[in-house]
């Protein structure tokens, strides 16, 4: 398999499995792009490993492979039928991405098989920081971004869009008696698990979920001071996704926070505006 072979598959991946995620790096040039393409798909398998149906040791056991694989992706030694891993190897290499971010990504998916409670928003950080604050860093490496100032704003835009997973995916992750709302929130609002778990927006719910998109926002104002940062195609495409999140914030907001009716989601006709707004957005500010 060609390193060009396998970036094809990782681009596949992505577009299957996070259209958000994709179409929000369309604008970077092709090494970039085939970089993002491939972290995605390793984060993919990674979130597969804990979230599909099986023993809790062997879920325990995929992840400790993941490590292994990683192992062989910094060694330069990956499965060479394995497209993710042949991707990966080349894109830290190529990009000099620091193995301790993909630790930190895995540390973030086994804490979903050990805690489906987060008694507050600082316990809550912690996974936010390491499944989506990683991912901010990682894609610095990858726009070539070295401003100092740089990581606390990626790594903001990151917990943003988490919070905004949390709020869209609100009843899947309870299917799997996970919740991902701090419970000193929870009560402050008078709701229960039970609320959640039974899909009742309750007025109380319902609050409970706007403090979080007030949150969510704040996050992704920190995350736009990331933009200056960025050269102009890696400016468009931050602001491309962090528009994409806001649209769906934008969309619980106009069902009242009601989570529990189906799943909030954006059309391909509206995500290709949203591209072609930011594209201009950014070609008229320096």
């Amino acid at each position: 398999m060609t390193v060009d072979d396998a970036y094809e598959r990782c681009r596949t991946i992505t577009r299957a499995a996070a259209k958000n995620f994709y179409y929000g790096f369309v604008l970077l040039p092709a090494p970039r792009r085939g970089g993002i393409y491939a972290s995605y798909a390793f984060s993919r398998r990674a979130d597969d490993a804990v979230d599909e149906d099986g023993p809790l040791d062997e879920k325990f056991t995929a992840v400790a492979e993941l490590r292994r694989e990683l192992d062989s992706v910094y060694d330069a030694t990956p499965d060479p039928d394995d497209a993710v891993l042949v991707a990966m190897a080349d894109t830290v290499s190529r990009h000099d991405i620091p193995r301790a971010y993909f630790d930190a990504l895995l540390d973030g998916v086994e804490m979903d098989l050990t805690r489906h409670r987060y008694a507050s928003f600082d316990d809550l950080k912690v996974y936010c920081d390491r499944v989506a604050g990683a991912v901010g860093l990682i894609s610095l490496h990858l726009f070539a971004c070295t401003d100092p100032d740089a990581p606390e704003h990626a790594g903001d835009m990151g917990v943003g869009m988490q919070v905004v997973n949390i709020m869209r995916d609100v009843a899947e992750d309870a299917a799997r008696d996970r919740i991902y709302l701090p419970q000193d929130e929870m009560a402050a609002h008078g709701v229960t698990d039970d609320d959640i778990l039974s899909g009742r927006a309750t007025d109380g719910v319902r609050s409970l979920l706007r403090d979080q998109a007030a949150r969510a926002r704040d996050y992704f104002a920190s995350g736009d001071e990331l933009l200056p940062m960025l050269d102009r195609r890696a400016r468009a495409c931050v602001a491309m996704l962090g528009g994409l999140y806001e649209a769906i914030l934008d969309e619980i907001e106009s069902r009242d926070y009601d989570v529990f009716g189906g799943r909030v989601s954006l059309s391909t006709p509206r995500k290709l505006a949203l591209l072609g707004q930011k594209t201009l957005d950014t070609l008229h500010h320096r």
